[in-house]
């Protein structure tokens, strides 16, 4: 048997999965078709909170798990989960102000919150309401967290290799089937069209979007109809406000809209909520969307967001669970997870929804399962061992930066803080320990780029550039193609150490 656990899917659940069965002992496989996180998990709004909105769709055990999550998650990964504080104007023709009051007495209290900041009440007549129309006189400010979604994922995957998983970039599940007892899966790799087969004990497929095609395809089930498609778009723009504060806004139609700040001089704004039919992915923000967030924006905004001031946007499918809501917005943003098979038959788990919040907690749920199925192997561990490089305390950032600094002082200061807020104490290691090479542009330095190729799988321009980084925001033309030709540079060196 070539493993105990495979995993379908190298988004966050899955990753999360695998991390948590190679911390425990079990033999761990994990296929994802494209890149890490080159799904659902990237295209996220990069918070960790607890879903203040979801209160009003009664989803109370959602909203306690995630709240509870916020500040375990920020203690294993402090480089790349930091608290943020969000500003939510009251709007005088919409929620009344007591109801306002109400949800976040609520979201303070629900989650066992510890070290965040609690509520306030703020005026907006100072830094705080500048950048709004004068008719937002007063708000509430309260605690969540911002994340980078792809590194949470590339971290959990790191860790699990780490921990003796093996980890299949752009490898695609062709074939799942029970064989005496096990699980047989044909794997193709999409890079050399070569394939092999593997066998498992037991199976879990969390590939999000793509979960009921798994189910349908490589399974053999034509009947899966399990997962509502919703598409959530954001823009990007050029800074709108010099504070650090995000806003949260409400909109006449029921929904919000965040404004964040976002990689030091930008600004995301989003998300939106449509169903969506069609190839996951090849989603892309449509006009509608684009003017609904732009519009969202200026109804608070004393100047007007305008299509000018865009700088990129993003579009992802949220794979949630089909519970029959009758709006997108409304459609549970919890998971189900849904065992199949018997006793004496290898058995497979298919994950259905989910958020990123939850990913850890929903990997325990995942083990329990295992467990069941074949025996147990060890505690739960993961809310306490910190992510690759996240072993300093939650305000170590500071000090990280300070070191860093003064081993590298080629690094400009922003390049400083990206990297430790990026890698955390790996940080010395991905600049080369003082010699960190070329910059290939923006401070993307030769050994950053050698690094990832190395231990975090990336292998093309949009890897780093979207993913393990977001300087994609940054990069021109000819230093995609200076980058481009390095990293071609990196693959003719490993095929020659290869033969």
């Amino acid at each position: 048997m070539d493993f105990d656990v495979f995993i379908i899917g190298g988004g966050i659940n899955g990753c999360g999965v695998a991390r948590d069965a190679a911390g425990r002992g079990y033999r761990v496989g994990l296929a994802e078709m494209n890149d890490l996180a080159s799904g659902t998990s990237s295209w996220s709004t990069k918070l960790v909170h607890g879903g203040l909105r979801y209160l009003e769709h009664y989803e109370f055990s959602l909203v306690r798990h995630a709240l509870m999550e916020r500040e375990v998650l920020w203690s294993i990964a402090p480089h790349i989960i930091r608290p943020l504080r969000f500003v939510l104007p009251h709007h005088a023709g919409l929620r009344p102000a007591w109801l306002l009051r109400t949800g976040l007495f609520l979201y303070d209290h629900i989650g066992g919150r510890k070290t965040l900041r609690a509520t306030t009440t703020v005026d907006l007549g100072g830094p705080l309401g500048a950048p709004l129309k004068d008719d937002y006189r007063r708000g509430f400010e309260y605690s969540d967290a911002r994340v980078d979604d792809a590194r949470l994922v590339v971290l959990n995957a790191r860790d699990a290799a780490i921990r003796g998983a093996t980890i299949m970039v752009r490898t695609r599940v062709t074939e799942a089937r029970r064989v005496d007892g096990a699980w047989q899966i044909t794997l193709r790799d999409t890079e050399s069209g070569h394939s092999r087969t593997v066998t498992a004990r037991f199976l879990v497929n969390v590939a999000g979007p793509w979960v009921d095609e798994i189910i349908r395809g490589p399974m053999g089930r034509n009947e899966a109809r399990h997962v509502r498609l919703v598409q959530g778009s954001h823009i990007v723009t050029r800074k709108l406000y010099d504070h650090d504060r995000a806003y949260i806004f409400q909109n006449e139609d029921g929904r919000i809209i965040f404004a964040i700040p976002y990689e030091e001089d930008f600004t995301l704004v989003g998300t939106t909520d449509r169903d969506y039919e069609g190839d996951p992915g090849k989603v892309a923000i449509t006009e509608e969307e684009t003017r609904y967030l732009l519009g969202a924006a200026s109804e608070y905004f004393k100047r007007p967001v305008t299509a000018e001031d865009i700088v990129w946007t993003y579009s992802g499918v949220r794979p949630l669970y089909d519970d029959g809501a009758s709006k997108a917005q409304e459609a549970t943003r919890d998971y189900v997870l849904k065992v199949e098979g018997g006793r004496d038959e290898a058995r497979v788990l298919n994950c259905f929804g989910g958020k990123i919040t939850t990913y850890r907690v929903l990997s325990e749920e995942v083990l329990a399962k295992i467990e069941d199925a074949l025996g147990a192997r060890g505690k739960r561990w993961t809310g306490t061992a910190p992510l690759p490089g996240g072993d300093f305390a939650v305000d170590g950032l500071a000090a990280l930066e300070d070191q860093l600094r003064q081993a590298v002082p080629v690094l400009d200061e922003r390049t400083v803080r990206r990297l430790v807020r990026s890698y955390g104490t790996d940080a010395l290691a991905v600049a080369g320990h003082g010699a960190p090479g070329r910059d290939l542009g923006h401070g993307l330095f030769e050994s950053e780029v050698d690094w990832l190729t190395r231990n975090e799988w990336a292998r093309t321009a949009e890897d780093i550039l979207w993913r393990r980084t977001k300087l994609g925001l940054r990069f021109g033309e000819a230093e995609r193609q200076r980058l481009a030709e390095h990293l071609d540079a990196l693959e003719v060196q490993r095929r020659i150490a290869v033969a």
